[in-house]
């Protein structure tokens, strides 16, 4: 079993919040180990919830059509959220809950090692990036300590607003570039034998 494996179990028995009274079942998060990428949503909703899986309703439809827009699928990449547990009747995570569920997701990052976290979504996006507003930032990179925060809309967004559709998918083909513009400017570190800030950010 691996580490992470075993830290996902160890979060169906977490009663950190008052959100474990509620629910199905926990939803960790799932994917590659060393995934490159990690994509973080909000919360777990209904089909979440009943199915331990992260994003696999409509939501997670459009997602897995995103990732194959840019030749990726969920097994190349981690998926999770800011919350593990899904709020009564879908509404938004409280600070408390998000605060609660937060050694979890850190742990989770520590133990992937990712090059780039896409937040999806505000909730997400405040986690790494706060009081900022996902319409002037979505689909621009920037460092946050060692990760490349890449913000996205919650794919959610575009099945209540058709035109964020588009925006989703044109931001989501930015992803490629920026993992080899990284990759580029981490071989020219090497050489070089300092760091190098990428001219994306």
């Amino acid at each position: 079993m691996s580490a992470l494996t075993e830290l996902c179990r160890q979060m169906a028995s977490c009663h950190a919040c008052g959100l474990a009274q509620q629910r199905t079942q926990v939803v960790p998060g799932e994917g590659a180990d060393s995934a490159e990428v990690v994509f973080i949503g909000e919360a777990p909703g209904y089909n979440e919830d009943r199915l331990g899986r992260p994003f696999v309703g409509p939501a997670g439809a459009f997602l897995d059509e995103l990732l194959a827009l840019v030749g990726m699928s969920r097994q190349d990449v981690y998926i999770a959220n800011v919350v593990k547990c899904r709020p009564p009747a879908n509404r938004d995570p409280l600070p408390g809950e998000i605060l609660a569920c937060k050694p979890w997701l850190d742990r989770q990052l520590e133990m992937i090692g990712p090059k780039v976290v896409v937040t999806l979504g505000r909730f997400s996006l405040a986690r790494f990036v706060p009081n900022e507003s996902i319409s002037k930032v979505h689909g621009k990179p920037r460092h946050v300590g060692d990760l490349i925060c890449f913000p996205m809309y919650h794919p959610a967004a575009a099945l209540h607003q058709g035109s964020l559709r588009k925006t989703l998918e044109e931001d989501m083909q930015r992803l490629p570039d920026v993992l080899k513009e990284l990759k580029g400017a981490a071989e020219q570190g090497d050489r070089d034998n300092g760091g190098q800030q990428l001219a994306l950010f």
